[in-house]
């Protein structure tokens, strides 16, 4: 009887683990059939209007056969459908499931800017010669139709502010610019140190300062532009 248990049980052992490798398939197929998150009806009814007018339903609301074969800037038609759960009528009042749009050929990277927005960079210089540039991420504002993806690349000039008024510190260069309080303000410590311990370079520091700041030359030590 001792040499037949030791014959069987690996065996016994290996039938064990082969059943509960396929109990642990079965229960995650099952569980994979269980609708646990928000279907796409539920997501989409609850950001897009219903019982408005299929034209005027953002792009996000609709599923368009877009064709890039249209001539650039010219008014171009497509079919278009309402999402999944998302309800809107035509000019007679109907119900809709399928309807005209009508737009103007071009790609999402091709609209005029105040059709999408960008974020900006905060991490760039905007006080320097040349100019320079970074990379943006942008997107199409919601009642844009356009082809292609709404959201691209586009390369920008640096253009942001830290709150620096240029009035501010003109006026602190021509009043208090030999302490170097203009310096100060613009978050220039060491300049501002630098004026102060020398009377504003016994005024000439004071008077080529107030000449840099009138014509925009310096400007915040974060690099920002003024406003």
């Amino acid at each position: 009887m001792a040499p037949f248990c030791q014959i069987w049980r690996p065996d016994r052992g290996r039938c064990f683990k082969t059943y509960g490798i396929i109990f642990v398939l079965f229960t995650d197929l099952i569980l994979q059939s269980v609708n646990v998150s928000p279907s796409d009806e539920e997501s989409y009814t609850s950001v897009c209007p219903s019982g408005g007018l299929c034209q005027r339903l953002p792009a996000d609301c609709m599923l368009c056969n877009f064709q890039h074969n249209c001539t650039y800037a010219n008014a171009t038609s497509f079919t278009c459908r309402p999402r999944k759960g998302v309800h809107c009528i035509g000019e007679s009042g109907q119900q809709q499931t399928s309807f005209s749009l009508s737009i103007s050929c071009r790609f999402c990277w091709q609209l005029d800017p105040s059709q999408y927005r960008c974020f900006n960079s905060t991490n760039c210089m905007t006080v320097s010669c040349p100019r320079r540039r970074y990379n943006a991420t942008c997107e199409v504002l919601d009642h844009v139709h356009c082809l292609g993806r709404r959201s691209f690349q586009k390369r920008l000039y640096c253009n942001w502010t830290g709150g620096y008024k240029w009035s501010t510190s003109l006026a602190l260069s021509i009043t208090l610019g030999g302490f170097g309080a203009d310096r100060f303000y613009l978050g220039q410590w060491r300049e501002g140190l630098g004026k102060l311990f020398s009377f504003g370079g016994l005024g000439i520091w004071t008077l080529i300062d107030v000449l840099l700041i009138g014509v925009g030359y310096v400007g915040p030590a974060d690099g920002s532009l003024y406003i």
